[in-house]
């Protein structure tokens, strides 16, 4: 079938240039790829160009900086749908490598009459000697093992723009992000998270079908990354909101109460065998989702990394609640 390729970028002309000729050179017959610049100031819509003048298969959109939308990368993804000629519409980041040249076969095939969603997984880039990376890729990994979870069981709350396609007239039947367009982030979790049900939405998970994108490299950058990410959140439906805040709350009160029982002495075996049960099903769980996501390394540091995360996470509740993160870049 005919697809659409959308690739929305801001400043990331490197990005594009190691990124597109991959995208190029996929084996599948018939697509267009839409770059869309959103108000860049390095080199990108001069890269865009340059693709462009080269590939027939390839359309530009430039988006010109617009007060009523300034740094809202839903505004510039709806200029891109709009132009897109095909009803199939594949989306990733410019920073995104597919990993084989069979990634968008492998996502657009799980298309059907019923399926007009397709979620699939959007990993990041191993670096070694680096705990941040692995916190990185852990928080990724639980993202997707929720998110998948959930749909498998008929309730698809999220998908993540790196790497996931749904068809045109969804979007536009649904009058796109026009119910959340004044929020920076949420192109792609609230507007699943909107759309999405049982019936209509299909998952991709093989490994020729993931992207790789390059992580952020301190914790600052990633931080603010994740509290744009999380702001979303309390826009999601209330029955999503209540599973995703019962199993936070769940990892939190572990490690509190677990801690606290086992200083003042209560009952310590006990204490110490229910927290190994627990580890041992988390390790169950957790170690065959990383297997399928080719992340096994990060299968013996679990406990250390969800104890970095969910305080981590704690922390970002808390400054969201007092500012609010302002452009999606």
């Amino acid at each position: 079938m005919p697809v659409s390729i959308i690739i929305c970028a801001k400043n990331e002309a490197k990005n594009l240039k190691k990124n597109i000729p991959l995208i190029l050179n996929q084996e599948y017959s018939n697509f267009e790829i839409v770059l869309v610049n959103d108000s860049s100031f390095d080199d990108t819509l001069e890269i865009m160009k340059a693709f462009e003048a080269e590939n027939n298969n390839i359309k530009l959109v430039d988006v010109k900086v617009n007060e009523a939308f300034w740094g809202n990368k839903k505004y510039a993804l709806t200029l891109g749908i709009k132009v897109s000629k095909h009803d199939f519409l594949v989306f990733t980041d410019a920073d995104c490598t597919p990993n084989s040249k069979k990634w968008l076969e492998q996502i657009s095939s799980n298309f059907s009459n019923e399926k007009s969603i397709v979620l699939g997984y959007g990993a990041y880039a191993k670096k070694k000697f680096s705990f941040l990376n692995k916190l990185i890729r852990f928080e990724t990994v639980m993202t997707a093992l929720q998110y998948f979870s959930y749909a498998s069981m008929g309730s698809p709350y999220m998908g993540v723009g790196r790497n996931m396609a749904y068809r045109k007239d969804l979007f536009f039947n649904n009058c796109g992000f026009n119910s959340h367009m004044s929020l920076k982030s949420g192109d792609d979790d609230l507007f699943i998270n909107e759309v999405a049900n049982t019936s209509n939405t299909s998952l991709c998970f093989t490994k020729e079908s993931f992207t790789v994108s390059e992580p952020k490299t301190t914790f600052k950058a990633w931080i603010l990354q994740k509290r744009r990410h999380i702001s979303t959140a309390n826009f999601y439906k209330l029955n999503h909101k209540v599973l995703l805040g019962v199993f936070y709350m769940t990892q939190l009160l572990f490690w509190i109460f677990g801690i606290s029982l086992l200083i003042i002495g209560f009952s310590w075996p006990l204490i110490v065998s229910l927290i190994g049960l627990r580890f041992v099903i988390q390790w169950l769980c957790f170690g065959f989702t990383a297997k399928k996501f080719e992340e096994t390394d990060l299968i013996i540091l679990m406990p250390i990394l969800e104890l970095f995360l969910i305080t981590t996470q704690l922390s970002i509740f808390i400054a969201n609640m007092i500012s609010k993160p302002k452009h999606w870049k």
